[in-house]
C-alpha cells in the first residue's frame, strides 16, 4: 500500500510546489500539463505492467525535492540577503541572539 500510495504524494507534492511558484493559474501551464502526462504515462494498469517505474517514481522524487530546496533557498536569501545597513538590535535579532542590557536603564539601549 505505501509503494503505491509514493507516487501519488510525490505528484500532489510536485502539484503544491506549483501552485506555489505560479499561483492559482498553475493548471493552465505546460509544466502542470508535462507532469500530469508523465504521471498517466507511468502508471501502472492491470493490463500494463510499466518497468520503469521505479526510475519513473525517482525522476519525480528528484525533482520535487528540488523545487522544495529550490523554494527554501529563495526563502532564505530573502530573509538574510543583505539589505543595506540595519541596526545593530536588529542583526543581533536575525541570528537569534540580544543585546546585554544594564539595570537601570544604563547601557546599550536607546
Amino acid at each position: 500500500m505505501a509503494a503505491l500510495s509514493a507516487p501519488l504524494r510525490i505528484c500532489r507534492g510536485i502539484l503544491k510546489e506549483l501552485r506555489y511558484l505560479k499561483g492559482p493559474e498553475y493548471r493552465g501551464t505546460m509544466m502542470y500539463s508535462y507532469v500530469m502526462e508523465q504521471f498517466r504515462k507511468h502508471q501502472v494498469t492491470s493490463e500494463r505492467h510499466c518497468r520503469a517505474q521505479r526510475e519513473a517514481v525517482h525522476m519525480a522524487h528528484s525533482y520535487l525535492c528540488l523545487l522544495e530546496s529550490t523554494r527554501r533557498h529563495l526563502e532564505l536569501h530573502n530573509q538574510y540577503h543583505g539589505k543595506g545597513e540595519r541596526p545593530l538590535d536588529q542583526m543581533a535579532g536575525l541570528v537569534g541572539l540580544r543585546l546585554p542590557t544594564q539595570p537601570g536603564g544604563k547601557g546599550w539601549e536607546t
